[in-house]
């Protein structure tokens, strides 16, 4: 998406699995926001208006609880080229469990968005990544790659 300004009052910072997170509101509704994605942040004159007391373990598990209970979202199972497992992260949602495998490609269950947001992001990695399910990720994938296939094959 194309950068935009939004104007919060922040509450605080968490970070998970190493990644940085400003939990704070806007206009009164809760918000947070990847720290990886703010390309710039300006302090305004007035106050932030928040809360005196924090509990910021708290409202973290709340805000995620929200977010995974997403109607939209799907959880997939996945292999991964461990060279290639921070880019895949980069593009999940969260991280729901992780174990390594006698292959040394660690096995992940994460969540996206979607079925198009896990299409495009299993994609991008190629061969450097394998979805085991759910199998219609997997039809999906394939369908996808045969269409490119039949695209670049021999002309007529």
């Amino acid at each position: 998406q194309t950068p935009q300004w939004r104007t919060v009052d922040p509450i605080g910072l968490v970070t998970v699995r190493d990644r940085g997170y400003l939990l704070a509101t806007r206009s009164g509704e809760d918000r947070t926001y990847r720290l990886s994605r703010i390309s710039a942040a300006e302090e305004l004159p007035e106050a932030a208006e928040r809360p005196s007391r924090v509990d910021l373990d708290r409202i973290w598990r709340d805000r995620s609880a929200r977010f995974l209970s997403g109607s939209d979202h799907i959880t997939v199972r996945v292999r991964v080229n461990p060279a290639r497992r921070e880019e895949l992260l980069d593009t999940a949602l969260a991280v729901r469990a992780e174990e390594p495998a006698a292959d040394g490609w660690p096995r992940l269950e994460l969540t996206f968005q979607d079925s198009r947001h896990a299409e495009w992001a299993l994609w991008q990695l190629g061969t450097d990544a394998e979805a085991l399910s759910p199998q219609s990720l997997r039809t999906s994938l394939r369908n996808r790659a045969t269409a490119v296939a039949d695209h670049y094959g021999e002309p007529s």
